[in-house]
């Protein structure tokens, strides 16, 4: 059930329009993501133990999230409130291409300012939004724990103009606090850091990339076991169109294909 009005949701798109992103408050059920980092806790151990993480930087891993038990939970993935904004501001249709987290650990240092995605046309000025990330984090976001920090507008910006707006203060760094519940969705062209993480703390932030329906990244993919695709509601299955089907998703190779992800 949707937690805002038609009026409320036009306001969001807007809002997003010009900034880049919107934050939902409260957004999320705890005790769901409560049990997301369970699963995830065990996960992260596996991963590193066998060194099968892209690495984002010093003590900073992207690991792909199974799509299978908690992971795969309708609730979340086809919330209508996070896919009404998703299509006023990428078009009907879209398609979930991406369930992957971001962890900073203890030692972890500032990322590089970037972007996730390049333009779409190079030489071109920048297009209305073609592809989505829906941030949120495992744990309360801290200032010390390793917070998203983002620029505001530098999204509708060609790149030279965007850097520009940045150095020069124009499109300064805002530091992005976040409670357990909370959602961000954010054009993945704005201008962006991680930051250290200073707890002892991983600091897991979930991403569900959703995109237009007609854009397609190879490197950036979501295997769903047929057996999950098959118990989904039509909506679901609707999102996930286009991702590959597999027969058991822990047989599939747990190496990350989405190395480069700074533009």
């Amino acid at each position: 059930m949707s937690r805002y009005t038609t009026a409320e949701l036009d306001s969001l798109a807007t809002q997003f329009d010009a900034d880049g992103m919107v934050v939902l408050r409260r957004h999320f059920p705890k005790e769901t993501l409560l049990k997301w980092r369970n699963a995830f806790d065990a996960l992260l151990e596996q991963r590193l133990r066998e060194s099968a993480t892209a690495v984002r930087g010093p003590n900073r891993h992207y690991i792909t999230l199974p799509f299978m038990g908690d992971f795969a939970d309708e609730a979340i993935f086809a919330d209508p409130d996070v896919l009404a904004i998703v299509e006023r501001v990428a078009g009907d249709e879209p398609v979930m291409c991406q369930l992957a987290s971001d962890t900073p650990l203890h030692g972890s240092d500032y990322q590089d300012v970037h972007r996730d995605t390049p333009a779409l046309f190079d030489g071109f000025p920048e297009t209305p939004s073609f592809q989505l990330a829906v941030n949120f984090p495992l744990c309360d976001v801290t200032r010390e724990n390793g917070p998203f920090e983002t620029t505001l507008g530098t999204h509708r910006m060609r790149d030279k103009e965007a850097l520009e707006a940045y150095e020069t203060g124009r499109a300064p760094l805002h530091t992005i606090t976040m409670e357990l519940g909370d959602v961000m969705i954010r054009d993945v062209r704005a201008l962006h850091r991680g930051t250290p993480n200073l707890t002892q703390a991983p600091r897991p932030m979930v991403v569900i990339g959703y995109s237009r329906s007609w854009y397609f990244r190879p490197e950036v993919k979501i295997d769903v076991p047929e057996n999950v695709f098959q118990s989904l509601r039509a909506r679901g299955k609707r999102l996930l169109r286009y991702m590959p089907r597999v027969d058991n998703v822990e047989a599939v190779a747990t190496g990350e294909s989405y190395t480069k992800f700074a533009y």
